[in-house]
């Protein structure tokens, strides 16, 4: 038979008790008195990644944003973002009501729109529209850092100090909305209404020329313009066709993976190395 001390301490040892005895209820201080419970400064976490990018992160196997978007690798994990972008901004474009009609009756829900960038070459833009209105700016910023896209900087026409306009035209549609993006001379900034002129502020784009149709809906007028500043790296202009093959951040941390990550491994599907006797 267990004695009462090992018991106490077998039930500590299950979570964060506090100090509390054994006996009490566990619901009720995950509801009521738990840090956090109320509106309050939760608990910090440490980050424990669950995809292969955000291991390979977290062991400074990837050192920049640029190593993933030089090999496009997908972005799942936001803290990923905060590894690296601790300069980066968001502002919130647009918080708008949306209802639905329900049996129960009218759902109203909030819709908001956020931009999120560090005033150099990156920026990402999210939309949320969750069931709790105190979850509306937090998830649309989550999306946004999932979605962020580098952004190529050009000229007008001579090669004359720091880039400062887009490379070429480009242009970007969602629903009926049309965008469309022009090189500037230099000194001329940008002649935009202010929805493209956050955007484009972020991207660090000091001089272009805006145009666009059918931009009453500040949603798609949004969506619109980063899908614009994202094709910036869509066309293979001659300064980009010297290319230089290098190896994967997968390929080359590979023994690195298997050695210290191998259970991660095998819930990713990699099959288990085998035993040595």
């Amino acid at each position: 038979m267990v004695d009462d001390a090992g018991a106490v301490g077998g039930l500590e040892a299950l979570g964060p008790w506090n100090g509390r005895p054994w006996w009490f209820p566990w619901r009720l201080w995950q509801q009521h008195l738990r840090p956090g419970a109320h509106g309050g400064k939760a608990e910090d976490k440490e980050w424990m990644p669950i995809t292969i990018l955000g291991l390979l992160v977290k062991d400074m196997k990837i050192k920049s944003l640029v190593e993933i978007y030089l090999f496009s690798l997908p972005i799942k994990e936001s803290e990923i973002i905060d590894f690296f972008g601790s300069s980066l901004k968001d502002e919130v474009l647009k918080i708008m009501p949306v209802q639905k009609q329900t049996r129960a009756g009218q759902q109203t829900r909030f819709k908001a729109f956020v931009a999120i960038g560090d005033y150099n070459s990156s920026i990402g833009l999210g939309v949320k529209c969750p069931v709790k209105e105190t979850a509306t700016a937090r998830g649309a910023v989550i999306l946004a850092k999932l979605s962020i896209v580098p952004v190529r900087r050009g000229y007008w026409r001579n090669k004359i100090g720091k880039p400062h306009s887009d490379p070429c035209k480009v242009t970007g549609r969602c629903g009926s909305v049309l965008v469309r993006l022009i090189p500037a001379p230099r000194g001329t900034r940008i002649v935009s209404v202010p929805v493209p002129k956050k955007l484009l502020m972020m991207a660090e784009i000091h001089d272009c020329y805006t145009a666009g149709g059918w931009t009453a809906s500040l949603g798609n007028f949004a969506k619109a313009t980063f899908d614009a500043i994202s094709k910036t790296y869509s066309s293979l202009t001659p300064d980009l066709w010297k290319t230089v093959f290098t190896k994967s951040p997968y390929q080359e941390s590979t023994d690195h993976l298997v050695k210290t990550h191998n259970t991660v491994l095998r819930v990713h599907g990699t099959p288990p190395q085998p035993r040595t006797q």
